[in-house]
């Protein structure tokens, strides 16, 4: 087989491939931890009629970040093939958001309450949002790579 045939059987075999079994282990984690935090929270959220407003709108914004990464991992399930790492850039998009939501409200308790608890509640925070930044990066780097690759292998199909 000469090597231009080589190379097109080898982008097919890429273009065809599934998610690795370790890929969908950590997809099927994901998705069942994620449905079981947020089935605590809404058991909470709902059997707690009156909790402060502030609180159900924590719980609020937790029962939407736990649905997100449900659907992100029931999404990932279901198409198989991620094309170019998509699945990742979209993951890290989503956990920069999230963590700075958690960053904002972490401010906002520092603010309001005061103490070690907030305050390093804060720092956890921003710890959080500093590697979900690097995690976005690395995916939005993976995903650069793998366009250019497919635009080398268009051009030399």
């Amino acid at each position: 087989m000469n090597p231009e045939a080589l190379s097109k059987v080898k982008a097919r075999a890429l273009a065809g491939a599934e998610l690795s079994l370790a890929a969908r282990l950590g997809y099927v984690g994901l998705l069942l931890v994620s449905a079981a935090l947020t089935t605590v929270v809404v058991a909470l959220w709902f059997t707690e009629p009156s909790l402060p407003s502030r609180t159900q709108i924590a719980f609020g914004a937790m029962s939407v970040i736990g649905v997100s990464w449900m659907v992100l991992a029931a999404w990932a399930l279901k198409v198989r093939r991620p094309l170019f790492a998509r699945d990742r850039v979209i993951a890290g998009g989503m956990a920069v958001t999230f963590s700075g939501v958690f960053v904002v409200g972490c401010v906002a308790a520092a603010i309001v309450a005061g103490g070690a608890a907030a305050y390093g509640a804060l720092a956890t925070s921003v710890v959080m949002l500093l590697a979900a930044i690097g995690a976005l990066a690395g995916a939005r780097r993976r995903f650069a790579e793998l366009v250019a690759r497919r635009q080398v292998l268009e051009t030399k199909a």
